[in-house]
């Protein structure tokens, strides 16, 4: 995907989170309900104001900040070998944001006739599973994969951490995807998998940065 058309795309979305909050404002509680704990019970509550529109100013951020680190990063032509696919993810974040954004809306809207683990869990396992692909194609750099001092020290060391890096956050997107029909046991399918994958990852570059090292 070219920059020009991922940044369009995400405007219009922002665009829309925003005239859509503005035109519900009327129907919405305030506070309104932002968290939901393990139990899929609220248990922590915002302002009207943030509620609606804290997601589209962050997203709003986050799509300028995700433009300016190409233009930043010392080894930025690196980034320009994989740049098509760092658009999609750029592309898939700010809908996942979005729809997170409706979920909430829709909640204190009074559709709480659903769970919110069961509606979050797959699209964030399709997000984790997309970084992994992303991560695949990723070449060094200082912004955006997993970045250890091993991994920004050599090339070999980078390439086979995302070679395994890659398998891991799409085994965990899968397993994510999986949580979701575990109810109460959906937190240990995210966090146990992202958790054990990022420490073995970490631990992994430093051991093929020594064992590179020392040839």
């Amino acid at each position: 995907m070219s920059t020009r058309n991922t940044i369009l795309i995400t405007l219009i979305l922002i665009t829309a989170m925003g005239i859509l909050g503005a035109l519900t404002w009327d129907q919405l509680p305030d506070p309104m309900a932002s968290h939901w704990n393990i139990n899929d019970q609220v248990d922590g509550s915002t302002s009207k104001f943030w509620g609606v529109f804290m997601m589209p100013v962050m997203s709003l951020g986050m799509l300028a900040l995700f433009l300016l680190i190409p233009s930043i990063d010392p080894l930025k032509a690196n980034i320009a070998k994989f740049r098509p696919t760092f658009n999609v993810f750029i592309l898939l974040l700010i809908l996942f944001l979005g729809y997170l954004w409706a979920l909430t809306i829709l909640w204190n809207l009074g559709r709480t006739d659903f769970k919110m683990s069961l509606a979050l869990l797959p699209a964030l396992g399709l997000l984790f599973i997309f970084i992994g692909l992303l991560l695949r194609k990723s070449s060094r750099n200082w912004f955006i994969g997993i970045r250890t001092p091993w991994t920004l020290s050599s090339d070999q060391v980078w390439d086979e951490t995302h070679r395994i890096g890659s398998v891991l956050f799409i085994a965990s997107g899968i397993l994510a995807v999986a949580g979701s029909l575990f109810g109460r046991l959906a937190f240990w399918f995210v966090f146990v998998p992202i958790i054990g994958s990022t420490i073995f990852l970490t631990i992994y570059s430093y051991v093929l940065y020594r064992r590179e090292t020392r040839n």
